[in-house]
């Protein structure tokens, strides 16, 4: 089936929200979710008023659209990247490695881990992260499971547990903390779940 072209307007109005999106992103990096107003976003993306209100019914549903859109690039890093052509809980490992390089995108680990759930929620941010990220990282336990790499475990409340860890570990990093021990501890805890499969194994 042949896709639809896309109409001048069509184009323009994407153009649009993306341009409001990213402007947005400046300043909620830059100053804050807080003393970042819609008339400022506007002045930066170069648009009328009328427009930002035309995609969005106000700041927080601008923040929203630029937190899906920085869960939605962080799965596609790790989507694009973490194929090593190895077992299951070898690329979970690699994942591992691309989430926390991605997380070091300027501003990404403040929107994500510290405004996104003041203003947002918890539960918000976890929807929004549950059809993207999360995904990922749920899938990739769901197959290191299956391939008999780990033991099975409830893997909803594996993939919330691991998410966490792997969110406190970005937050540390992106205040100073050093990346390798992270990653280091990350893939200890991981091995160590092979260690329960099997004590016999030792998988690095």
């Amino acid at each position: 089936m042949q896709e639809a072209k896309r109409t001048p307007n069509d184009v323009r109005t994407a153009r649009t929200r993306k341009a409001l999106v990213a402007a947005a992103r400046r300043l909620f990096v830059d100053k804050g979710y807080g003393d970042t107003g819609t008339p400022e976003i506007v002045d930066c993306a170069g648009v009328t008023r009328g427009a930002l209100y035309h995609h969005f019914a106000d700041k927080r549903a601008v923040f929203r659209a630029v937190v899906e859109a920085e869960y939605a690039a962080l799965a596609e890093a790790i989507d694009n990247g973490a194929s090593t052509g190895g077992t299951p809980l070898a690329e979970l490992k690699a994942g591992a490695q691309i989430y926390f390089d991605a997380m070091q995108d300027l501003g990404r680990a403040r929107l994500l881990l510290l405004e996104g759930p003041a203003v947002l929620g918890v539960t918000a941010m976890k929807e929004i992260g549950a059809i993207t990220a999360t995904a990922t990282l749920r899938d990739a336990l769901a197959a290191a499971m299956a391939s008999s790499e780990i033991p099975i475990l409830p893997l909803d409340a594996l993939t919330s547990l691991i998410d966490a860890a792997f969110d406190r570990a970005a937050l540390d990093i992106a205040m100073g903390a050093e990346a390798a021990a992270a990653i280091s501890a990350l893939d200890a805890l991981l091995s160590g779940l092979a260690a329960l499969q099997d004590p016999e194994k030792q998988t690095r």
